[in-house]
């Protein structure tokens, strides 16, 4: 078999954002972009869950924006940062006010213990992304999709950098979502992610 969720641009617009994700993540993060939106699409089909593949390939490319240089903000949280970014971006392309608040709305989520719409982009990224840094119910993936994403679009040194990250917003943000985690003991998560084991 081969891989079930497509890693590909499903529009012009989402063209466009790997673009600009190519531009400005590391090689690590942009791979986590691209596997996220991999892994949420595999479970959207899995269970039957029908979403607006543009914006959600959008969202999962532009999410971490926040943690590099030319946009991490002295004091907004990475993820507002990140989401302002994407809206500009949004703007850029044409879309609606609705349609941009909704990626705003989508990339901030992605770090909140918020209510979620169940079967919504929010929910999707939110889920692709637990499984990519913290490997948050990697049992529920099968394991040749898995040895498929990764072996098309490998982690690197997504851990280790994803930790160096976070400990620096943690310092700077306090209040931060990314400090709470840190609190919370995401370091430990990282470290032991499955997913670092299938390919390495």
């Amino acid at each position: 078999m081969g891989i079930t969720p497509t890693i590909d641009p499903p529009s012009r617009v989402s063209a466009l954002a790997l673009e600009v994700a190519r531009q400005y993540l590391t090689p690590a993060l942009l791979n986590h972009s691209i596997r996220s939106y991999a892994w949420a699409v595999d479970h959207a089909d899995r269970n039957r869950i029908a979403f607006d593949a543009e914006l959600l390939y959008v969202s999962a490319l532009l999410h971490d924006l926040g943690l590099v240089p030319e946009f991490d903000s002295e004091n907004v949280a990475f993820e507002k940062a990140g989401g302002h970014v994407a809206w500009a971006f949004a703007a850029g392309a044409d879309w609606t006010i609705e349609r941009r608040n909704e990626l705003y709305k989508i990339i901030v989520s992605h770090m909140t213990d918020d209510e979620v719409e169940p079967g919504s982009e929010s929910e999707l990224l939110r889920v692709a992304t637990s499984l990519d840094i913290s490997g948050r119910n990697a049992h529920l993936w099968n394991p040749e999709t898995v040895n498929d994403v990764l072996g098309k679009v490998p982690r690197l040194d997504l851990g280790a950098q994803f930790i160096r990250c976070f400990e620096a917003q943690s310092r700077r943000k306090p209040t931060s979502a990314a400090a709470s985690a840190m609190r919370s003991g995401i370091v430990d998560l990282i470290r032991a992610n499955p997913l670092d084991d299938q390919h390495s």
